[in-house]
């Protein structure tokens, strides 16, 4: 017997729930597939327990700061077991939270993975089927593994927030948020860090803040190689060997983390029995409504090749439910000026294009504007490390095409600028606005 719905989705993290609830609202009949933990990789293995260990991160460097300022106590270290209980047990209440709220909202979980054996019929594990005529692909994706020789030996990023200890000395191969999150937390809590990057870090941000955050992580001790490849791994009897095309032996280490990407999760899904197009990375094809090549099937989120955010996986599956059930013809996300931020230390944000893209795109149109400052927290006490913030602007207007911001609280503090650049913002708008003082948030107002 195949049960009927007017709506499938495949896949409980952020982007299938978003569909899922948003559809719900619309009145259609939902029916979720996952045989995971609602909330998938973000909720479990991703943005909340990350940030979690970033403000355990954040603590310790206050701490620090705090003797600094005058205050007795000397910085503590991290009671590791006691953070990892409270970090699980905020997660376990998202967890109740969304099987409520699926609950109230009449959407169908059911904890099994799921595979197509018709454009509208997917197969349950257990051999039941579930038929509707709108299937949303949003099963995500996972830590690519290599097959090099030993790579096992090493963790992935499921895996860090499993452990039980600190490691003493860690090498981290890779270059991306995954790599410069961890290696800035991890140094802020104590441990020996080695980036082993191929190229150049944070690939898409901006090349002169990328090589700011650079030097103060140096400044930190973390020490970074570019150009590595590692060809294999090995542990002897004093801990982790890198064996290093470019550097030879590396080493030794307590723990290695393997930050080398993601694959999508579309291998199970049966997506030839319905005709689905991936790309040569097995990402799901869409097209800007998230519609893949056959008609009433779509995928939303990491599955497909379009930024791996969980705001952008979010956004995408509201407006792609709105479209199919809410009367929103029009409906789709726009892709353009998406603010995003990497938890470094210290965190660097940025929205719109960079100055690199900018010139490609306008050449000699573009004028740059930047401000390098020492935040008051860390002058009070005489550091030396500098915030760097930048305006990428366009035309005899200087239409703001680019905000880039690195340095305190550049976190919290860009979203509201993102909301202007979206809007159209212009240097003089900047200028028109009163400053909030003393902020690091006013220097993009104040810019020259």
């Amino acid at each position: 017997m195949t049960a009927s719905h007017d709506l499938i989705v495949l896949g409980a993290g952020s982007a299938g729930l978003a569909t899922a609830f948003r559809a719900a609202q619309h009145g259609a009949r939902v029916a979720l597939l996952d045989p995971g933990a609602l909330g998938g990789t973000c909720v479990h293995r991703g943005c909340v327990p990350k940030k979690a260990l970033w403000f355990a991160a954040q603590l310790a460097q206050a701490q620090q700061l705090a003797v600094e300022f005058g205050f007795a106590s000397q910085p503590g270290l991290l009671d590791w077991e006691r953070f990892r209980g409270l970090r699980q047990r905020y997660i376990d209440a998202i967890d109740q939270r969304y099987a409520q709220r699926l609950q109230e909202a009449g959407v169908q979980v059911l904890r099994q993975a799921g595979r197509f054996v018709a454009t509208d019929v997917i197969e349950l594990a257990d051999g039941a089927r579930v038929q509707a005529a709108q299937i949303v692909i949003a099963t995500g994706a996972r830590p690519r593994r290599l097959t090099l020789p030993g790579f096992e030996l090493g963790l992935v990023s499921d895996d860090m927030f499993a452990l039980h200890a600190l490691p003493r000395r860690i090498a981290i191969v890779g270059g991306g948020y995954v790599a410069v999150e961890f290696a800035g937390l991890l140094r802020a809590l104590g441990s020996e860090v080695d980036v082993l990057a191929h190229e150049r870090l944070l690939e898409g941000f901006d090349e002169e803040l990328v090589q700011a955050l650079m030097e103060q992580m140096k400044a930190q001790g973390i020490r970074l190689s570019h150009h590595s490849v590692v060809k294999a791994v090995h542990r002897p009897s004093n801990g982790i060997m890198l064996d290093d095309a470019s550097a030879g032996l590396r080493g030794p280490y307590d723990a290695l983390l393997w930050a080398v990407g993601r694959v999508p999760n579309t291998e199970a899904l049966g997506l030839d029995a319905a005709g689905v197009d991936v790309d040569d990375h097995s990402h799901v094809r869409t097209n800007p409504w998230q519609d893949t090549n056959v008609a009433g099937i779509h995928a939303v989120g990491d599955v497909t090749a379009r930024k791996a955010l969980t705001p952008v996986a979010v956004a995408a599956g509201r407006r792609l439910a709105d479209r199919l059930f809410g009367g929103q013809a029009d409906a789709r996300l726009d892709y353009e000026n998406i603010p995003s931020v990497v938890f470094a230390e210290p965190p660097l944000g940025m929205v719109g294009m960079t100055e690199q893209q900018a010139r490609g795109r306008h050449g000699d149109q573009v004028t740059i504007h930047r401000s390098r400052f020492a935040p008051m927290q860390w002058a009070l006490v005489g550091r030396r490390e500098q915030s760097l913030m930048k305006l990428v602007c366009v035309g005899v207007e200087e239409r703001v095409v680019g905000i880039h911001v690195l340095g305190p609280s550049s976190d919290e503090m860009l979203q509201g600028f993102a909301v202007a650049l979206k809007l159209g913002l212009r240097k003089c708008d900047l200028e028109a606005t009163v400053a909030i003082h003393p902020t690091s948030a006013e220097e993009l107002v104040l810019i020259g």
